[in-house]
């Protein structure tokens, strides 16, 4: 059986690297495109602003705290899908086999090519070439036989950087990954992990399959192969979305309702910039509510039309708090849009990305 050729191509601070570009000014400063308000989330930041710790998915006030220097730009949606667009112009030009994961981020097969390329480390350079030709902007690329390996490799060395895993160096890769950087497992994995001893790949590979599941669930099947380099998911042209969501996990447990509405408010902001990333609007709302005790309950409401403003989503959301026990004290909160019924919906002011992680609740 041929092994497959993939990349993973990642642009690097994508949004804020636009602006950097169109704002000399700002370049070399701490940049975070979004809206500098009580109310704002941090829809991107630059590499100088994540130095400080700040990142997307953070509540404005919260990066001003850590970054007193931070400059926020309004988001320019239109620029972003017109970039987004040019470089995926640019994958199409080496192979039909694209798979678009957001705005700035694509898997690439490229075991059959149109160039006839036998080296996909050949690809990956000239794709990143062609996009620093094109747009100014630098990205970084993975390179591997599956889309797990060349998601982690994509990366490993950012920004601006290429790393390429062998098939015989499979192993070894993964033996030394640390546990947090394997793709799918987020933070709260991690702790959990690193409770049962298990801190990088050789750890990890060492654990059995009925171990991993009675531990992690339905994911440990998914741990138990990634520990082995295992990941036959083909890339999928015309994969489509089938919902957009936004979750938090609280370090610590919200134990008051206007704690809960707050956090409520953050999650409208940040689901609204996701639907508007997408294009897309849903008719379906629903709320995602962990108790302290892990046990979880959801709500939804389907609207006989598509929900194209955030005051909807604000008001759904409001309506399916009230049906759901807040008493008790809550651990994870969630909303998500989906039956979506594919027209365009207005620009906005913000954007926030915010990826889902295997091993969390999503």
């Amino acid at each position: 059986m041929e092994l497959r050729k993939i990349i993973h191509v990642d642009m690097d601070a994508f949004f804020a690297s636009i602006e950097q570009r169109d704002h000399p000014s700002l370049r070399g400063k701490p940049v975070a495109v979004g809206r500098g308000e009580a109310r704002g989330v941090v829809a991107a930041a630059s590499y100088e602003a994540r130095k400080f710790g700040v990142h997307s998915a953070m509540p404005s006030v919260t990066a001003i705290r850590k970054c007193p220097g931070l400059i926020f730009m309004p988001p320019r949606f239109e620029v972003y899908h017109r970039i987004s667009a040019q470089i995926m112009d640019i994958f199409h030009d080496f192979t039909d086999l694209v798979e678009p994961l957001s705005i700035d981020e694509a898997y690439l097969d490229v075991t059959q090519n149109k160039y006839n390329l036998p080296s996909a480390t050949i690809i990956a350079q000239e794709v990143k070439h062609r996009i620093w030709q094109t747009t100014g902007l630098t990205a970084s690329a993975g390179v591997s036989v599956n889309k797990f390996l060349a998601k982690v490799a994509s990366g490993y060395q950012k920004p601006n950087g290429l790393c390429v895993i062998a098939p015989d160096e499979v192993d070894d890769f993964i033996a030394r990954l640390p546990i947090g950087d394997f793709y799918g497992v987020g933070t709260k994995t991690a702790e959990r992990m690193h409770e049962l001893g298990i801190f990088n790949g050789r750890d990890l590979q060492q654990m059995s399959l009925p171990f991993l599941v009675r531990h992690f669930g339905k994911s440990g099947a998914y741990f138990f192969q990634i520990a082995r380099g295992i990941d036959d998911r083909p890339v999928e042209p015309h994969r489509e979305r089938k919902s957009v969501g936004i979750e938090n996990t609280f370090e610590r447990d919200l134990t008051r309702l206007e704690a809960v509405v707050v956090e409520v408010n953050l999650l409208i902001e940040g689901l609204w910039e996701r639907v508007l990333e997408v294009g897309k609007t849903g008719r379906t709302l629903t709320l995602k509510v962990k108790y302290h005790n892990f046990e979880q309950v959801t709500r939804s409401r389907t609207l006989a039309v598509g929900i194209d403003r955030r005051e909807t989503i604000q008001k759904l959301a409001y309506e399916l708090l009230e049906q759901v026990d807040l008493t008790q004290s809550v651990r994870l909160l969630g909303l998500t849009v989906s039956n979506f019924e594919g027209e365009q919906v207005p620009q906005a002011i913000q954007l926030t990305i915010r990826f889902p992680e295997v091993g969390e609740d999503v």
